[in-house]
Parts: structure tokens; sequence; C-alpha cells
């Protein structure tokens, strides 16, 4: 089901009514069975995928915290590790190795024949899996306490606001809130309608407005100017933030009125300074999640320069991966990795020739900001190209600068659409970067003004998430 959605428009009312009018295990019953139809909407036969990988880590939580023995709480952590990856790996990356192994065979001219099933990619998978595989590696550290309440670990696994594309939310933020009911309270129920309203402008109307725009230039660069195909890469950069952003703040604010705290997912990333700093802004969940069960246990900044690269590297290749089993992912991720070692490498130079040359902070952040962005927008070619070739045969034209006019661009009534809806975001997110007391007038005054500017500009196309494929 889409947040999107008409269908969703007559879910969330139904079970804020049956969440509201109970108490105790029986609100834990309407969250966990209500989430159950939000998931079946999509396929209900992944349910029982879903309710499995459940299972298992709430038995292996239990099991965690009861032994004593290191040996055998070792074993169970590789175990819950193995049957989580290897259901993430089976429906996510199989026809992907097999295909990759297929043509490696044929390069090398041995011509062997691969057969790979047409396996269908259970949605929310890559988040629900990582976030129970992170409560079983808590229990396993003596982090986090084991739920020994099954009700209450299943609602907590299938909560639907964040299930099919996050935030991912760990079980040491969202358990303890579990355990007790929350009554309505009116400032943080109109606070979340705030972030409902305007995640659904940055989807409904940002990014659905710039999505076939971006689709068309990616499709068939050959057919578009480099002026052209370079507006389609800087609408792609806002189309992915607005559209995975605005599901984050739906699913947030949904939350709040709930009496739920979420967290934040992203924030203003595109005002970064450095990759270090992007990746505290942009989907923060994973990038916590990435960082604390993968770049630390690696060995982190621990062990001199080369192990660091070499942990970076290995982080960011394979958070490119959990996004897609595509090279060109894995690409993204690599360059990403290479930012961030790039930065380690020539950083402190920089910062000593902008203090030997006096030059004014607001102007080496201006720098910064555009610099981190430029660069951010050559990695996303990467990551929303559907093969090198394609992701070539983009840059290359740009390159080449040949009919850079505006005269040659297509659409240019949508295009100046679009140019407008950005600035508009970037004028709201500037007016907000210190953050303040915004008074429950205030907050209703710009929730009545997000409603009007849905229905003047929203593009009501009912298009998926973008991050429902990962």
């Amino acid at each position: 089901m889409l947040f999107n959605s008409f269908a969703f428009l007559i879910f969330l009312p139904l079970f804020m009514i049956g969440y509201w009018s109970t108490r105790g295990r029986a609100r834990l019953w309407v969250m966990f069975l209500a989430s159950l139809v939000f998931y079946a909407w999509w396929d209900w036969r992944f349910l029982f995928l879903l309710l499995f990988s459940a299972l298992v880590d709430y038995s292996l939580g239990l099991l965690l915290e009861n032994e004593q023995d290191d040996p055998a709480r070792h074993r169970l952590i590789v175990l819950s590790v193995v049957v989580n990856l290897g259901l993430l790996g089976f429906f996510k990356y199989f026809n992907f190795f097999a295909d990759s192994a297929a043509q490696l065979s044929d390069a090398l001219g041995l011509h062997v024949t691969w057969t790979t099933l047409r396996i269908v990619l259970p949605v929310g998978i890559s988040f629900y899996v990582f976030k129970t595989m992170s409560y079983t590696i808590d229990v396993y550290r003596r982090t986090q306490r084991a739920e020994h309440d099954l009700l209450r670990f299943a609602t907590f696994v299938v909560f639907f606001p964040e299930l099919v594309a996050g935030p991912i939310v760990r079980a040491s933020r969202l358990l303890p809130q579990l355990h007790r009911d929350h009554r309505f309270d009116y400032e943080r129920a109109l606070s979340g309608l705030t972030l409902i309203c305007a995640g659904y402008v940055r989807k409904v109307v940002v990014a659905d407005s710039l999505a076939p725009l971006v689709d068309v230039r990616f499709a068939h660069p050959e057919a578009h100017s480099a002026l052209s195909l370079l507006i389609g890469v800087y609408f792609y950069a806002f189309q992915i933030y607005c559209d995975f952003s605005g599901y984050s703040s739906i699913a947030i604010g949904i939350a709040r009125i709930l009496g739920f705290d979420f967290g934040i997912n992203f924030d203003r990333p595109y005002f970064s300074r450095s990759f270090s700093e992007f990746w505290t802004r942009w989907h923060i969940s994973l990038s916590s999640w990435l960082r604390d069960y993968l770049y630390i246990p690696l060995g982190g900044n621990r062990g001199g320069t080369l192990f660091t690269f070499r942990n970076l590297m290995i982080t960011m290749l394979l958070g490119g991966l959990w996004h897609g089993a595509r090279w060109t992912f894995v690409a993204w991720g690599g360059l990403h990795g290479l930012y961030l070692v790039s930065q380690r490498l020539i950083g402190p130079a920089y910062q000593r020739v902008v203090k030997s040359l006096r030059v004014p902070r607001a102007a080496s952040n201006a720098f910064l900001i555009l610099l981190v962005f430029h660069l951010t927008c050559f990695a996303w070619v990467f990551f929303r190209a559907q093969s090198f070739q394609n992701a070539w045969q983009i840059l290359t034209s740009i390159a080449s600068m040949q009919d850079i006019s505006f005269a040659s661009v297509d659409n240019k009534i949508l295009v100046l659409k679009g140019a407008m809806l950005i600035a508009g975001l970037l004028f709201v997110e500037v007016l907000t970067l210190r953050p303040r007391e915004i008074s429950p007038a205030r907050r209703l005054a710009f929730a009545a003004s997000c409603i009007w500017i849905l229905l003047l500009f929203g593009s009501f196309s009912g298009n998926t998430f973008i991050y429902f494929q990962f």
C-alpha cells in the first residue's frame, strides 16, 4: 500500500480510530494486524517471510540473553546473521550473481549455461532484515535486553509507517516506546501533521513533477542535448531526495501523531560541506547502521590510515550493493568511498591553504557545498542509470558541451516548473537552517499552505516511491 494511494487515505483514518480507542495489548493487536494488512496489500504471500524473519530473531534474542557460554553465543549470532543475510541474498541477489557469473564465463570463453530464477523481490526486505539483525547484534553485545513478549516484538518488526522504506528504527529506540500507551497530545499531533504535509509536498509536488523529465532523459540520452541531460542529472538529485525524504517525513509524522519518536532521517544533505557530513545528513538511519554494524566492527579508524581507507571503501561498496542488485549501485558506493578517502587526504591541505590565504569562511563554505553537491550529482548518474553504457553515454554527452543553449531543451514549461519547485524547496530549507520554536497557529498555517500547494502543483499520477525497489 502506497502512502500516496487512495487505499491508504481510507486505511489511515480507520487505523487511527482503532488505535486511539484501545489500550494495552488490544492496541498492540491493532498495530500488528493493521500493519499486516498494510503489507499484504502489496502481496499477501510475503507475509510469511516477514513473520518468519521476526520469529527467528525473537527466538535467537531470547537464547542470546540467556546463554552465558561465549562460544555458544557466538554461534547463535552467526546463525542470526546467516539467516538474515541468506534471506536478503536469495531474494535480492541470487539472479544478480548468477547472471554476473554467466557473463564472466562467457568473457572467459567457457560458455557455461546458467539457469536463473525470476525471483520477486519482497517489498521492504532490506529494511526489516537490517532492523531485526541489528536487534540480535545488540542483544549479543548486551547493549539491548531481549524482548520476551512475542506480540510486542512482532509489532516492532512490522509497524507499518517504516516497514517498507524506512527509516530503519532500531529496537533500542522503538521497543521501549511500545511498552507504554501513548495519550493523544495536540501539539505533538500538529507537529506530526506538518511533517506529513511537508512529506506529501516533497513527493507529490516536487519528486513526481520531476520524475517524467528525468525518466525520458535517462531512457533516451541520445535524443537530448548536453544541457538537457545536465538538467536531467540535477533534477534526479532533487527527485530522489524529495521522494525518499518525503516518504521518511510522512512515516515520522504518522508515528509522531501516534506518540512515537522515530528521530530524523534527512537533515538538508545538499548543504553539506564534506562527504562525512553528507552521510550524517542523508538517510541517517542507514548510514548510522553501516557505521555501527559494519565500519566500526571492521576496525573503523583504528589501525592506521590504510586500514581506515580500506574500511571506508568496504563499507561504501556494501552500502551501494544494499541499494540493489546492479553493478552501477556498487560503482555509486565506490565513488562515495573514494570521496571519503580523498576528503581525508586533501582536506587538511585545503584548510591550510584557506587559512594562509585568509579566505572568508562564508566563501569557503559556499565552495565546499557546491563541490560536494556536484560530486554527489556525478555519482547519482551511476545510481540512476540502468547500465554503465547508459551512464557513460550521459556523462560523455554532457562533457562534450554540444548544443548548450536553452533552445535545445525539450518540455521547456515543465523544466521551468521543475526549476521553480526546486528553488522554492531550497528557499524553505535555507529559512529553516536554524531550528526555532514554531507556534501551533503557524503549524496550522503551514499545513494549510501545503494542502494548497498540493492541489495547485501536485502530480497525482500515483508514482511509487523510489526506495520501494530497495
